[in-house]
């Protein structure tokens, strides 16, 4: 419940518990086992907070967090509960301004955003590489930097992938070693991630963070759900996410110090998927984010079932901290809840191991900050009941919500436009184009020195039976020749013969006698 001094009243103790606004960015915890009334603390912040003006950020893993976009109902149960906080006056029950979001754009408006801005850490952890094919992804990404080109979607980095491999020997005296071993590697996760679906998180309309930092016309902050029932079976993709988002935030918000209240404050739910097998050097990342982005105004609230399962090095940073019951059943839980205690400031009127182990569902152990930014002294406190249904809302009202809201118009339909994808096939089919041509001109060159060689060859030919030709009629007239040669002998002869006959007979007719 937001008072009318301002503060932020969360739990009742010997006496309420509050929360001042100004320490609301200075992040927090919400641990304990399942069924104690995280869920029930969760809402309550996030209503208090929207009250007091500050939009929120809440994933939805079990589905019933959406309730908080319909009023609560009266029942025993509340009823109770608001006697153990000691509300003795009428207890409204609202509903919040709500925006309903969905990776899979299934259950709420679509959230997308372009693999570039994901960046190569973040996406090699999505896709499970090792260090070596990190750097190989890292090489890709530089490489589109560096040609201004942008990866989009799935399809942008396949294509930069492949031409970072077609392209190896270009690019390895300049960027790296490219082995094909690795490209293929990357290219065998992508697949997996695309077959589960991950896939439809990339792309346009990229998703605007500033979306999410409104209020409404009566200054209420705007209550963003991401329904994450179906993300949560894909742990990496669903941590990613999440790191992503905070990470998006941090980079987008300009420093602003100290404020009153908060710009933002996320929820991040089942908040050990987030760290689980991460590298430290990612660790180490986040723990620079979330220390760093409280200077943006944005508060970072975890809710996990034991603070062991938060690195030291972020739990550090947790100054708010709400603990539910954890039970010791094992050496194991034991430890665990020793540890759980030791993260609060002792109250010397109850052993807190003792009482973690006791809580009932609803109760919890709770230390805020004060105004100077030290921890209270831990109480032991009764969290007061949401305002809103505690449970699902409900699809007809979830529709209702969602196609109402003008950023469903504004994100619903994913669009296609030019990037690496395009730009690159341009590329390939000019190259394509260009060998075609340079084939096409050899094999005209070609065609023409063989059609030299033909005519050669046949220049040849021809000559070569003129001559033969040549030969044969020049044999002929030699046979003619030696033919005619030998006629003319014998008609000379025959002719001298017959000539002398002739002449004989002549002789003989003029004179009448014979001459010898």
């Amino acid at each position: 419940m937001y008072t009318a001094d301002g503060q932020l009243w969360i739990a009742t103790g010997e006496t309420p518990i509050m929360l001042d606004p100004s320490m609301a960015n200075r992040h927090g915890l919400i641990a304990g086992a399942t069924g104690t009334g995280k869920t029930i603390s969760l809402k309550v912040m996030a209503e208090t907070l929207s009250t007091a003006g500050v939009p929120v950020f809440m994933v939805d893993i079990k589905g019933d967090v959406c309730g908080i976009a319909k009023a609560g109902e009266e029942n025993k149960h509340v009823t109770e509960q608001l006697e153990k906080c000691g509300v003795k006056d009428e207890f409204p029950f609202k509903e919040y301004p709500t925006v309903f979001w969905d990776v899979y754009g299934e259950k709420g408006i679509p959230v997308r955003t372009a693999v570039s801005d994901m960046g190569p850490t973040l996406l090699a952890r999505l896709l499970g590489l090792n260090a070596t094919q990190e750097g190989v992804l890292e090489i890709a990404f530089r490489v589109a930097d560096d040609e201004k080109l942008l990866l989009i979607d799935t399809k942008d980095l396949r294509s930069m992938l492949t031409y970072i491999s077609d392209n190896a020997k270009e690019i390895q005296t300049k960027y790296g070693n490219v082995s094909a071993q690795s490209v293929g590697a990357i290219m065998r996760s992508l697949l997996a991630l695309e077959n589960a679906g991950g896939d439809v998180f990339f792309g346009e309309p990229e998703l605007d963070i500033k979306d999410w930092i409104k209020t409404t016309a009566k200054s209420e902050g705007i209550i963003n759900v991401l329904d994450c029932v179906k993300l949560a079976n894909e742990p990496l993709l669903y941590s990613t996410f999440l790191l992503w988002l905070m990470t998006d935030l941090y980079e987008m918000l300009p420093e602003v110090g100290d404020l009153d209240k908060p710009r933002m404050v996320f929820f991040f739910d089942e908040a050990h998927m987030l760290f689980s097998d991460a590298p430290k050097a990612l660790v180490d990342k986040i723990e620079q984010v979330v220390r760093l982005i409280r200077s943006k105004g944005v508060g970072i609230y975890f809710i996990t079932q034991s603070p062991a399962d938060i690195p030291d090095a972020v739990l550090s940073q947790l100054g708010n901290r709400i603990q539910h019951a954890l039970r010791a059943f094992t050496p194991a839980d034991q430890k665990a809840v020793k540890a759980a205690a030791q993260t609060f400031r002792a109250n010397p009127d109850f052993d807190t191991e003792e009482a973690i182990s006791v809580l009932g569902t609803g109760e919890a152990l709770v230390s805020f900050l004060d105004n100077d930014g030290a921890p209270s002294v831990v109480q032991r406190a009764f969290i007061l009941p949401p305002q809103s249904f505690m449970g699902p809302c409900g699809d007809d009202v979830r529709s209702k919500i969602v196609n109402g809201s003008d950023l469903y118009l504004k994100y619903k339909d994913a669009v296609d436009n030019r990037s690496a994808y395009e730009t690159l096939e341009e590329v390939r089919e000019a190259k394509e184009q260009a060998k075609a041509e340079a084939e096409a001109e050899k094999e005209r060159i070609k065609q023409e020195k063989e059609a030299e060689k033909e005519r050669i060859a046949r220049e040849k030919e021809e000559a070569r039976e003129r001559r033969e030709k040549e030969h044969e009629q020049d044999r002929r007239e030699r046979e003619l020749k030696k033919k005619f040669s030998a006629v003319n002998k014998v008609a000379s002869s025959a002719l001298s013969q017959i000539g002398r006959e002739v002449g004989r007979e002549v002789l003989r007719g003029i004179f009448g006698t014979r001459r010898r």
